[in-house]
């Protein structure tokens, strides 16, 4: 089984970089993932960030969010995290399916109770623009030892 290392409410899927897989993220793989995700959008100069790291069960781990964030950004990074485990499949592919069937788009959102967010390239992460939140998400994850796939 593939980890799924979900930063906010929409997913990324992670698998270990050795190819193993886990059903379980730990606490310091999920605070390394937040850590190296924020300094990440430090270096590049980002927005402030919030970050959701959530397990392959959808169960939030970890979240933090940078000062300067207005008060629903926790719930856009949750919903992009929780989106991608969920469905399986990172925010890109979450976003295109959405432009291709709208309809079903709505009602995947309807299905989850409004905890979905089918964004472009978040992986769990909001402040920024989703190509810029991905790079940070990125970071994050391999920083801990994992390979990110983000649906594009």
């Amino acid at each position: 089984m593939a980890l799924r290392a979900v930063l906010g409410y929409s997913t990324i899927i992670a698998t270990a970089a050795d190819g193993e897989t886990a059903m379980t993220l730990t606490l310091a793989q999920a605070r390394t993932i937040l850590d190296k995700t924020l300094a990440a959008g430090r270096e590049k100069k980002l927005k402030p960030l919030g970050v959701a790291v959530v397990d392959s069960r959808g169960a939030l781990r970890v979240y933090a969010e940078e000062d300067g964030n207005p008060i629903m950004r926790s719930k856009i990074a949750s919903g992009k995290a929780f989106g991608s485990v969920a469905f399986g499949s990172g925010s890109r592919r979450l976003h295109q399916i959405g432009v291709e069937r709208p309809h079903m788009a709505a009602a995947l959102i309807e299905l989850a109770g409004g905890a979905f967010v089918p964004v472009p390239g978040g992986v769990g992460v909001s402040g920024d623009k989703s190509d810029n939140d991905e790079a940070a998400a990125v970071a994050g994850i391999e920083a801990a030892g994992f390979v990110a796939e983000t649906g594009g």
